[in-house]
């Protein structure tokens, strides 16, 4: 991203992201405001609708638009992956759970030592 970018932004932009904060702050004060007064549903319903637009607002703004052009290439790359076969997980999953025993049981018998070795020097044995 250069700084040619940022300085030749649309003074539009800072309008709509204004206004998009200004619908968020809206939907959580309204579903506050109308806690008692309200259904639940129809809250629901206002919140999604006044995010949605907000989300829209945002889409139309500079950084919006790289968010979401950010998001299609992230969607692309994510489907190269080559994810493990199902063998592949399960072995891995059974050494890592072997190795967490092992140094489980490591630590457990070297705490039982320095407890016995720090109860002889000091004499409070427990």
């Amino acid at each position: 991203m250069s700084a040619n970018n940022e300085t030749q932004s649309n003074p539009l932009n800072s309008v709509k992201w204004i206004i998009t904060f200004s619908l968020l702050v809206i939907a959580i004060g309204g579903n506050h405001y109308f806690a008692e007064q309200v259904s639940v549903l129809y809250r629901a319903i206002g919140v999604v609708i006044l995010v949605g637009l907000a989300g829209l607002m945002a889409a139309t703004t500079i950084r919006g638009q790289q968010f979401l052009s950010f998001a299609k290439e992230s969607r692309t790359e994510i489907r190269k992956v080559v994810w493990p076969s199902r063998q592949e997980a399960t072995q891995t999953t059974a050494i890592v759970v072997v190795a967490t025993v092992i140094v489980a049981l490591v630590l457990w018998g070297l705490d039982g030592i320095l407890v016995r070795v720090v109860g002889f020097l000091t004499g409070l044995e427990i």
